[in-house]
């Protein structure tokens, strides 16, 4: 499959290392103030339980009009497809005609159909996740790596140095871009290493942006002010 050129893809493979920011719950006022504070690119979830929050988000027709709302908005956008249920091809078709760029699900979760849509994929590793299935995902064509190593009983925990060589491992195994989501409480300090590593972009959730238009913006705003200033 080739993908077409898209603003995030271009920016993580020219070291920009673009902020990017998981919506805790489907708000557009959430949304904004991650694009306020200097949000790259937003990611969006369907047919999912985010266990970081506790949301439980819908499928493509229940979440469609939010969707649509997001693309106003003009940043990139990237889905969550789900776990055991997944968007149609069809379905795929609309989000990209949405102007969504990219889809992510675990690995496991993944479907032959998927990986025919418009969409790049996003796969995420799980804290479970061998050296081969690491070599799988990265020979997928196009493909991001989303580092979700971290066992659920770490969430919310600092990043020590042996979870930052953990993710230098998984940088140095691929030869495609890869991104760390906030599932530990990471610092506009710890994306200073992150970068410095080799990962190509943090994805901010929950656990570092809050659940409140307020904490988002303040939150997503160090991080970018920070990097600013390096």
């Amino acid at each position: 499959m080739t993908y077409s050129s898209s603003r995030f893809h271009a920016a993580l493979t020219s070291g920009a290392f673009p902020v990017a920011v998981s919506l805790a719950r489907h708000d557009l006022d959430l949304a904004k103030a991650a694009l306020d504070g200097g949000a790259f690119a937003l990611k969006t979830h369907l047919n999912a339980y985010h266990r970081a929050t506790g949301t439980t988000f819908g499928t493509f027709a229940q979440e469609r009009p939010f969707f649509e709302e997001l693309a106003g908005l003009g940043c990139p956008l990237l889905v969550m497809a789900g776990q055991e249920t997944v968007p149609t091809a069809s379905e795929m078709n609309a989000l990209a005609d949405l102007g969504f760029e990219g889809f992510n699900v675990y690995i496991d979760h993944m479907q032959p159909h998927l990986l025919q849509s418009r969409l790049r994929p996003m796969p995420a590793l799980s804290s479970t996740s061998m050296p081969e299935t690491l070599a799988g995902i990265a020979a997928l064509p196009g493909c991001i790596i989303e580092a979700s190593i971290m066992p659920f009983e770490r969430y919310r925990t600092a990043m020590t140095e042996t979870d930052l060589a953990r993710y230098t491992e998984v940088v140095k195994a691929v030869d495609v871009p890869v991104i760390v989501p906030s599932q530990l409480a990471l610092t506009p300090a710890d994306s200073i290493a992150l970068r410095a590593a080799g990962v190509a972009a943090p994805l901010l959730g929950a656990i570092v942006t809050g659940d409140t238009p307020q904490s988002m913006f303040s939150a997503v705003s160090q991080f970018t002010r920070r990097l600013e200033a390096v």
